[in-house]
């Protein structure tokens, strides 16, 4: 994994291929358009993932909710790609920026497929919150930052 890094995008280029990535992977197959990008866009924290040549892998965001909450949406990992710790590099990358703005819990509503993922890096399935597309189930997860701030898992 030596040959990526999680950067913020920063030029016209890098957004593009954000986005891109973002809609190929969680919106094109269900045939949506223009649902890839929200009103919070503008003010949120955005990693992504990219090799060397600056291919676009995995990107996520951050919006704060509140003084002390903040919701991460759109986690994507390019598909020929999962299962190589990329996904856990964002949401690392992403719970690290959360941490040095303040933020102490984070909430996400995952993909059903997504959710033994979120699990496996602490956060806690609360319930299930909706159906995108009248058939993709998302759950409600938690997780508290102010323990990872204190040095425990």
């Amino acid at each position: 994994m030596n040959t990526v890094k999680v950067l913020t995008p920063a030029s016209s280029a890098e957004w593009a291929a954000y986005y891109e990535l973002r809609w190929r992977i969680l919106r094109a197959p269900w045939q949506q358009t223009g649902c890839e990008r929200d009103e919070t866009d503008d003010s949120s924290i955005h990693r992504m993932l990219c090799r060397r040549d600056g291919k676009v892998l995995a990107v996520g965001r951050l919006h704060r909710l509140d003084e002390h909450s903040g919701q991460i949406r759109y986690m994507a990992v390019e598909s020929s790609c999962e299962r190589r710790g990329y996904g856990t590099l964002v949401v690392t990358a992403l719970e690290q920026a959360a941490i040095e703005i303040g933020i102490e819990k984070i909430i996400l509503h995952a993909r059903e497929r997504a959710v033994p993922f979120y699990q496996h890096h602490g956060y806690k399935a609360i319930e299930p919150s909706f159906l995108l597309f009248d058939e993709i189930q998302h759950y409600l997860m938690t997780k508290n930052l102010s323990v990872v701030r204190q040095g425990f898992p």
